[in-house]
């Protein structure tokens, strides 16, 4: 009996883990659509958003059903991580230059690997590096966002990279604050004026068991007047496992609010 019953744990552990690793390399576009009351203009701008890459080989198709219904790109950090191929990270770039220009943050694991190797391929592309600086995206019709990207910072130095790239924020812009961490809304002060954060970096959890898992699952919250938008991410940290919290990227439609 007990022989039986110990075969059927086993099937089903087996069963389970081969269901989690497939889920991990599946991929699903979600479309988000946010409004803001402030936003600069009658246009409604598009970025393809992209976190925590890691190992995996973006899916061909994932690009091509994204192809010509965004305005640029931002990746979130983790592009990479030890041990993955170079040959690999450039693929993955090329990829997502078809969609437009390309913004990327660094991630904690994108710091494991040769920071000059990936430089020289960032700049032989033409990709931008926001490390505690900003860009000026203009609309046609004169809107300006301000995009700025954070360095990654361990937790106790959070607040010493917001003011690091809050000194780039610019006036009068609509600003939008790319960090891989989300925890970085703890350091947020309403005269930052930050509209938008985008990040990733806990993976939804990667792994919850009835709901539950180490952090919070991907989506939104709010922090005072700050909307938080957080990715589960692409791929995967350690095992290439998923349950409950599947991979995921981003067409992020943004927009004023009466529109």
């Amino acid at each position: 009996m007990w022989v039986i019953l110990i075969s059927i744990m086993l099937l089903g552990t087996a069963a389970l883990i081969v269901y989690m690793n497939r889920l991990a390399k599946k991929d699903f576009l979600n479309v988000v659509e946010l409004s803001f009351e402030d936003f600069p203009s009658s246009e409604r701008i598009s970025l393809f958003f992209i976190s925590d890459i890691h190992r995996r080989l973006i899916n061909d198709a994932l690009i091509q059903s994204a192809f010509g219904k965004v305005d640029f790109v931002l990746i979130g950090g983790d592009l990479t991580e030890s041990g993955v191929p170079i040959e690999r990270v450039y693929e993955n770039l090329v990829k997502l230059k078809e969609l437009g220009p390309v913004y990327f943050i660094w991630g904690n694991n994108d710091y494991e690997t040769d920071v000059h190797e990936l430089d020289a391929l960032f700049v032989g592309l033409g990709i931008k590096v926001l490390t505690d600086e900003g860009v000026i995206l203009e609309t046609g019709d004169g809107g300006r966002i301000n995009l700025l990207g954070v360095d990654f910072y361990e937790p106790e130095k959070r607040q010493e990279g917001l003011k690091n790239v809050m000194l780039e924020a610019q006036e009068g812009t609509f600003r939008i604050l790319a960090s891989h961490t989300p925890s970085i809304d703890k350091e947020i002060q309403k005269e930052d004026r930050i509209r938008l954060v985008l990040s990733g970096h806990t993976h939804g959890g990667q792994i919850r068991v009835f709901g539950f898992g180490p952090y919070r699952h991907g989506g939104i919250h709010h922090v005072g007047e700050t909307t938080v938008f957080t990715s589960n991410g692409y791929g995967t940290s350690g095992l290439p496992l998923r349950l409950g919290a599947r991979p995921e990227v981003h067409i992020i439609h943004l927009s004023r609010m009466d529109q």
